[in-house]
């Protein structure tokens, strides 16, 4: 599988989940949103996407989780659609777009996107996460199984990896430590220095706290859809370290774009 199949596929998947007689009033578990919603937002998102993976300039919120949420209030009273059925085409539609947009575009090539500026390859990876978030919350809601799966999350990291930085919060403020992740059969480390964190492939010393954790467990967590005592409830995530007590605040310095 490639990270474009692994999009494609994904939109197909929650397609499927839209038009086998979804109703659109159906609400989001733990969220303000109905699945006509997300759904909508969705189609919504993956238009925006397949136009900045061909280059486009599209300006959407100020690239903070308030300003994206902001965006996406505006951009969803403007947009009354709330079919499942035609919603589901449409997600099906624009990720095919965003592929064969992409395709004609170098990997590396910049773009500007609504969480900063980005390749195009990181991009493809956004729009997997946001996809794969989203679904998610669809698929719960409409009690059918989720598309969320360790090989498709492995292409998300490459976003995970950029938006780190960028969604870090105010309680991360003065926060010193490093820590290594292990997701899965990749690695890479997160230093904090006070309260900003670096992403790189090795941690520059010895870690103060290891996460090791499973692929599906990481992205949900990391997506606010589970806690890190749900994580650890269900035996899906291990640290140790000199301070081991870091995992459980880990995910507590970001919040989710």
């Amino acid at each position: 599988m490639t990270p474009e199949d692994a999009i494609v596929a994904t939109a197909d998947r929650i397609a499927e989940l839209l038009q086998a007689g979804a109703d659109p009033h159906t609400p989001l578990r733990g969220a303000e949103w109905t699945v006509g919603e997300a759904a909508a937002h969705l189609a919504l998102t993956g238009k925006l996407m397949a136009a900045i993976g061909a280059g486009e300039e599209r300006p959407y919120g100020d690239g903070t989780p308030s300003g994206l949420a902001a965006a996406n209030r505006a951009a969803l009273a403007a947009f009354p659609q709330r079919d499942p059925e035609i919603l589901g085409a449409e997600i099906a539609d624009t990720a095919r777009a965003f592929v064969a947009a992409a395709a004609g575009r170098s990997p590396r090539e910049a773009a500007l996107t609504p969480m900063g500026p980005m390749n195009t390859a990181t991009l493809g990876s956004y729009l997997l996460t946001h996809l794969l978030g989203h679904g998610y919350d669809i698929a719960v809601a409409l009690r059918g199984p989720h598309m969320v799966n360790r090989d498709v999350v492995a292409f998300t990291l490459p976003f995970m990896r950029l938006a780190m930085p960028r969604a870090v919060n105010a309680g991360a403020a003065d926060h010193r430590a490093c820590y290594l992740l292990r997701i899965g059969r990749d690695r890479f480390a997160v230093t904090f220095a006070d309260g900003v964190p670096t992403v790189t492939d090795a941690p520059p010393r010895r870690p103060d706290c290891t996460i090791a954790i499973d692929p599906v467990a990481f992205l949900l967590l990391a997506l606010g859809r589970w806690t890190a005592p749900t994580a650890m409830a269900r035996a899906k995530v291990v640290v140790w370290g000199r301070k081991p007590w870091l995992g459980l605040r880990f995910p507590l310095l970001f919040t989710a774009p």
